[in-house]
């Protein structure tokens, strides 16, 4: 079976935001928070416009995002732990965490950090970082008309439930007008 996906099946690897596919798609998803990774009105725009350009006259663009809730957003800024993964019998990660809010971009800078531990020694250090912009509902559905799309549905999970304010993702069903 596996031969006979990779036959039906061409990965392309191509920028979002200048999409220039072959063929017009019914369908277009985007999975993994990935609409936050564009921080700007004009990265926005741009993904936006290209996945419009790539659908056929009533394509449906379904991606989805977390909910900015206030417990995410009022984070103190300083070091929290967040949890322990055991990676062998003995080898763990101890994982800690900073976020930044600034509210005028509406980004959230996450800082992480793993320390790999043999039972009480640290033996290593890492440290990432990735910023993420969030969304909010009747924005998102005046950036949606701006770009050529009908809102159809925002759900507050994959499961369809109705968006409310203890939602911790968006889910987001749109048309093309």
């Amino acid at each position: 079976m596996n031969k006979l996906v990779r036959k039906y099946i061409q990965w392309i690897h191509q920028n979002l935001t200048t999409l220039n596919l072959q063929c017009k798609a019914p369908l277009a998803y985007m999975v993994g928070n990935s609409f936050q990774h564009f921080l700007t009105n004009e990265l926005q725009n741009r993904l936006l416009q290209s996945v419009h350009n790539q659908l056929t006259d009533t394509g449906i663009f379904i991606f989805d995002m977390r909910f900015p809730t206030a417990d995410e957003l009022l984070q103190p800024q300083v070091e929290e732990y967040w949890r322990t993964i055991q990676l062998d019998s003995q080898l763990h990660c101890d994982v800690y965490t900073i976020a930044a809010y600034d509210p005028l971009a509406q980004i959230q800078h996450y800082t992480t950090i793993r320390r790999f531990r043999e039972q009480d020694r640290l033996v290593r250090e890492r440290t990432t970082t990735i910023d993420l912009r969030y969304t909010y509902p009747q924005e998102l559905s005046r950036l949606l008309e701006l770009n050529g799309f009908d809102l159809l549905h925002v759900h507050g999970s994959w499961s369809a439930e109705p968006l409310q304010a203890s939602s911790s993702s968006m889910v987001v069903i749109c048309r093309k007008a």
